[in-house]
């Protein structure tokens, strides 16, 4: 077992490498903020062959990009367990990076017979997870990596593999842009600027204090023009929902945020989000005094990514969305709970979160005391919401 620090080069970078597994077993999230350390290992051995290991479906994110990797996936049954490893071994690997700190890619890097096999430590994980990789990665003292990229990039950076940019960069391919361009037409979304009749200026109240990026803006007719011109049309994606309640925001308010930008700003809403989502979306549509496009559930992730390429900005709950929107260079705002922002938002100007100012915030439960249910966010005010949406589309 060899420990290495995540400070610099403490170890010579292998060089004979001809093929290396990259394991993420996270979430859509995970995978988009594991995109740096793709690149950054096809950088450090552009003659690899890189293959990556996913969850079941989290695939089809990677597999229109315009370079994809090799793609393995996780699926469920002995059998198919017992497939993969045996597929996994065939490939003969030299160099395995497990990004995650659990047992089953552990086990599963073990299991691939690859000579050098490396993931970060985890103390409390000694037995036996630590004990299947040759190599250990751990932070100095009092030490931890920030950002959500920095936690895959710095277990590279041990072996001294280094990357110009710690922002994800999906790159989709000719055939989803044309998919994607195929569904939004379909569903009647151009790039035109719709206009509501009415004056396009926001009428916004004050708002309370423990916002954060909290602006009072009033866009006129022109500068909203304008702003759609730069990208997309005169529509923004929303992603009310999450797979966890307790990071969502209440619906009533998504109804009245969705009303407001139709009623004053002549701006369309677009749904998106999962299968499981779907029934839900369509009541929040259908709570809308005006017509709000549902894609909710009906695209692949490589199609979502497309949409949200297009749109004029991203505006949803902690979720895979946005940071999929950010991957493919749209602005977000993204209403955070329990969690920490400061580790998931992606970095610059251009993305912007919402966060209560409550001084239990980010407490890490799953609600408040595990209850799945998050005041930090129930007590967030719609105009909250507004003012940080108004400095994004005109800031």
């Amino acid at each position: 077992m060899i420990y290495l620090e995540d400070t610099g080069r403490t170890a010579p970078r292998p060089l004979s490498v001809r093929r290396v597994l990259i394991i993420q077993l996270g979430d859509i999230g995970d995978v988009v903020w594991s995109l740096p350390a793709f690149r950054a290992v096809r950088e450090a051995w552009p003659g690899a062959a890189v293959s990556v290991l996913l969850r079941a479906g989290n695939g089809s994110l990677l597999t229109s990009e315009s370079h994809p990797p090799k793609i393995f996936e996780v699926r469920k049954g002995v059998w198919e367990s017992l497939r993969l490893i045996w597929a996994l071994r065939r490939e003969k690997f030299d160099l395995v990076f497990d990004l995650r700190g659990d047992e089953r890619g552990g086990y599963t890097a073990f299991l691939t017979g690859a000579p050098v096999r490396a993931a970060r430590h985890y103390p409390a994980l000694a037995w036996p997870r630590n004990l299947l990789f040759t190599h250990l990665i751990v932070s100095p003292v009092g030490s931890m990596p920030t950002g959500a990229a920095e936690s895959s990039l710095s277990i590279l950076r041990a072996f001294g593999i280094e990357t110009k940019s710690v922002i994800p960069n999906l790159q989709l391919s000719a055939e989803a842009r044309a998919r994607v361009s195929q569904i939004l037409a379909d569903e009647g979304i151009t790039a035109a600027v719709e206009t509501s009749g009415t004056t396009a200026r926001g009428d916004l109240k004050a708002f309370p204090a423990g916002t954060l990026a909290l602006s009072r803006l009033e866009p006129t007719p022109a500068s909203l023009a304008a702003g759609h011109s730069e990208r997309g049309g005169a529509w923004v994606t929303v992603n009310p929902f999450s797979r966890w309640s307790y990071k969502e925001w209440g619906v009533e308010k998504w109804v009245q945020v969705t009303d407001w930008l139709r009623r004053d700003f002549g701006i369309a809403t677009v749904l998106v989000g999962a299968p499981a989502e779907r029934e839900r979306a369509e009541e929040l549509a259908r709570a809308c005094s005006g017509r709000v496009h549902n894609l909710t559930g009906r695209t692949t992730l490589a199609e979502l990514a497309g949409i949200l390429e297009l749109s004029r900005l991203h505006i949803g709950v902690d979720s895979a969305a946005p940071h999929i929107a950010a991957a493919v260079g749209t602005q977000t705002v993204t209403l955070y709970g329990p969690s920490d922002w400061r580790h998931w938002k992606p970095p610059g100007e251009s993305h912007r979160v919402v966060v209560s100012g409550m001084d239990c915030v980010p407490c890490h439960q799953k609600g408040c005391d595990g209850s799945g249910v998050s005041r930090c966010l129930d007590t967030l005010e719609v105009g909250q919401v507004q003012a940080v949406v108004c400095e994004a589309l005109f800031g």
